[in-house]
């Protein structure tokens, strides 16, 4: 994975400090501040830069850079520009039962993504789609891992029992990350790590950078539960429509294949994240139910801007990539 290139002051900063050695004590004099768009280009790209530092890296960047103090003082700011922000424009539910049952109800109808591709896209808007979405799928469940130290009992075993599935159940061949790389294979694009880390849109960046952010902290552990939740919960119905899209285009059987493995994957997740990872956390810390709510919230939000976003450039014809994404 390489260094991108830089869409403002910020993601500068980080990516000419990423080419140097670290440890030298160099101050790192820029910072997020309250006029800093926090859902912008820029320090959206900046955060998943410092972010990815915690996965797998970037080619020729030190890997000590990871835990570099001034890097992390920059991320920091970052982090919470961020954060503050959610917390502010992110409309709540008034508790945590209505948000569960909102995230179970399937809207007849509709306008979402999954539905405009089964009715109407077009094999160049399913490599578009796949392009954005792999920025998470090629790391699919590893920002939720970092919960599991942080919870116990019955959250803690439903997690593995989920978690362990997401990472193929022992067979390296059905771990989902390798299934979405061979969906892109199928459907004639690059299937390196990263590889669509300059064609992603700050809508897309955002939604992986609230995995990582809730992943890393441990006082966001609720949060992270929230946002699992909402991903499981909501994966089912979504993954059939992305199945039938993928079957009407004759995208390929690998393509099919991820989407009908997580219609009968999820159905079954959606059960033990609500009954056992939800009910076990708050059986043991009640009062993080804030916390989670917070985390379905923000899930649905910042999807919502991306689904906007896609909708938006492929009802007028035009791309929802920065740059164009080929066979």
């Amino acid at each position: 994975m390489r260094l991108p290139r830089a869409r403002g002051d910020l993601s500068a900063t980080v990516i000419d400090h990423l080419g140097r050695r670290p440890g030298t004590g160099r101050r790192i004099e820029a910072s997020a501040g309250p006029r800093t768009h926090p859902y912008g280009d820029d320090l959206q790209l900046a955060l998943y830069l410092c972010y990815e530092l915690h996965y797998r890296g970037f080619d020729g960047v030190d890997a000590n850079w990871e835990w570099d103090p001034e890097l992390l003082r920059l991320r920091h700011s970052l982090e919470r520009r961020f954060l503050e922000a959610l917390r502010d424009d992110v409309p709540r539910h008034p508790d945590l039962s209505t948000a569960l049952e909102d995230l179970l109800t399937v809207p007849v109808g509709g306008t979402g993504v999954s539905r405009f591709l089964r009715d109407e896209g077009e094999t160049w808007q399913l490599r578009e789609y796949a392009a954005l979405r792999s920025l998470y799928h090629l790391k699919e469940a590893d920002p939720h891992v970092w919960v599991i130290p942080r919870i116990r009992n019955r959250a803690k075993a439903g997690m593995m029992a989920v978690e362990y599935d997401e990472f193929g159940a022992g067979r390296a061949d059905r771990v989902h990350a390798r299934l979405f790389a061979r969906l892109m294979e199928d459907l004639g694009i690059d299937s390196s790590y990263g590889r669509y880390l300059e064609a992603a849109t700050a809508e897309t960046l955002a939604t992986v950078n609230l995995m990582s952010l809730l992943g890393l902290h441990r006082s966001l552990r609720g949060a992270l539960v929230g946002h699992f939740a909402t991903v499981e919960i909501t994966s089912s119905p979504a993954s059939r429509r992305l199945a039938d899209a993928m079957t009407r285009l004759n995208a390929g059987p690998a393509a099919v294949h991820f989407y009908t493995e997580h219609v009968e994957a999820d159905a079954v997740h959606e059960q033990l994240v609500r009954h056992e990872v939800i009910d076990g956390l708050l059986e043991d810390e009640p009062h993080l139910a804030s916390d989670v709510l917070f985390g379905i919230d923000a899930t649905v939000w910042l999807e919502g801007r991306l689904e906007d976003r896609l909708l938006d450039a492929w009802q007028t014809g035009g791309s929802a990539t920065r740059e164009s994404v080929r066979p």
